[in-house]
């Protein structure tokens, strides 16, 4: 059925007389005639009581003048959907976090900037890994991951957002707890705690060479099971760790933080998808993380 029809049929009903609807449908009399018809043909019954006075519904008609309007409006909203998909003003945004990702100030006040200029957003949050997050996007069960690169996936494209300095996390009441800034070579013979590099192959290695380049190889001491981990294990006293500077908000009793003066790693920073160029809701969140970043403070 041609949905034209429809509004042929819900037209003349509505004006009651087919000379008035074909003046609002802009169309000629004759042919909105012939249409109707065609109408009536397809569907097996008279749609229409015609006389001089003009046209009214029949029982069929009238039954059927209700549904119309319903699946007019339908097409109406279908429509209307379509567009706020394209434009990213409605749908749904699904978003992955890599561990600790969660804790930057950025991520909650970028999602509530969001919230007010796409209210009809749907948000949903799934925290992982970034190797897991991956598969996610891949498996399209996310739309977009806040990750640490590099990408297992070479599929996976990665937009940088921003990179993060770090800090040395030494247990309270350590010889060394007492200098605002320190050296990485400063804690060359402490106990490193770190996660499994499977967590976050980027910022381990980062870690790790810068080490290297001041001169020492990390010696290892318990393994944490993520990032944010390491606070309260340093907190325990089981030794130290190299952490982006944002994990310093945990506040976990018994660790200091600590600037690394010299070459230090970096904790960067992307946003994953599986298209390289942006559109709808994932290139408008894009966008604000991109703005927020830009802005310091939103990011201690």
């Amino acid at each position: 059925m041609d949905l034209r029809h429809l509004r042929y049929f819900v037209a003349i009903a509505e004006h009651g007389s087919f000379t008035k609807a074909a003046e609002t449908l802009r169309i000629e009399q004759p042919p909105l005639s012939q249409q109707i018809k065609s109408l009536e043909t397809e569907l097996g019954v008279q749609l229409f009581i015609r006389s001089k006075r003009g046209a009214a519904l029949t029982d069929f008609g009238e039954q059927l003048f209700e549904k119309a309007q319903t699946i007019l409006r339908l097409e109406q909203q279908f429509h209307l959907l379509a567009r706020g998909l394209s434009l990213g003003e409605q749908g749904r945004l699904r978003i992955g976090m890599a561990g600790a990702v969660a804790l930057l100030p950025l991520i909650p006040k970028a999602i509530r900037a969001f919230r007010e200029q796409w209210p009809d957003i749907v948000i949903t949050l799934e925290e992982s890994n970034t190797p897991a997050l991956c598969e996610a996007l891949r498996e399209r069960r996310v739309d977009l991951a806040i990750v640490r690169p590099p990408a297992p996936d070479p599929d996976i494209a990665l937009h940088p957002l921003f990179d993060e300095p770090t800090l040395i996390a030494i247990p309270k009441g350590h010889p060394l707890s007492k200098r605002h800034t320190l050296r990485l070579i400063d804690v060359a013979k402490e106990p490193f705690l770190i996660f499994d590099r499977s967590l976050g192959p980027g910022f381990y290695d980062a870690i790790i060479s810068a080490c290297q380049q001041a001169g020492f190889t990390p010696r290892f001491g318990q393994a944490a099971p993520q990032i944010a981990a390491t606070i309260p294990m340093v907190a325990a006293g089981l030794g130290v760790a190299i952490v982006p500077a944002y994990l310093r908000q945990i506040h976990a009793d018994g660790a200091t933080f600590h600037p690394i003066s010299g070459p230090s790693p970096r904790a960067s920073i992307s946003l994953a998808t599986l298209e390289t160029e942006l559109t709808g809701p994932s290139a408008n969140f894009h966008q604000i993380l991109l703005t927020a970043g830009d802005n310091n403070h939103l990011l201690t």
